[in-house]
């Protein structure tokens, strides 16, 4: 083989170990990307899943509250309803109870 033909091969030999470097280099920096992007992405999605449970935990309040107000306002007109009609007999039961205790 003649010396030039043997500085073609050690040249091309040459190149190709450089791409294959470059190659593994490329090749680790997209894994390292893909990575980064990943890890980003998950916590994004990781606070987007918070915001999503504090906003459903806030609705839930919120119903929770009105329904409780609702029980509340039936609660008060119940129990004006008993008191009106305790105080509509509040007469008879006087009379009632001074009656049982004159007669005793």
């Amino acid at each position: 083989m003649s010396l030039e033909a043997i500085e073609k091969v050690t040249e091309v030999e040459q190149k190709s170990k450089e791409r294959r470097l470059a190659a593994e280099a490329e090749a680790r920096q997209i894994v390292a990307d893909a990575e980064r992007t990943g890890l980003a992405l998950l916590q994004q999605v990781r606070a987007d899943a918070a915001e999503e449970g504090k906003t459903l935990l806030r609705q839930a309040e919120e119903r929770a509250a009105k329904r409780a107000a609702e029980i509340d306002a039936g609660a008060s007109r119940e129990a004006d309803g008993l008191r009106q009609m305790a105080d509509k007999h509040m007469e008879a039961a006087a009379e009632f109870i001074v009656g049982r205790v004159v007669k005793h």
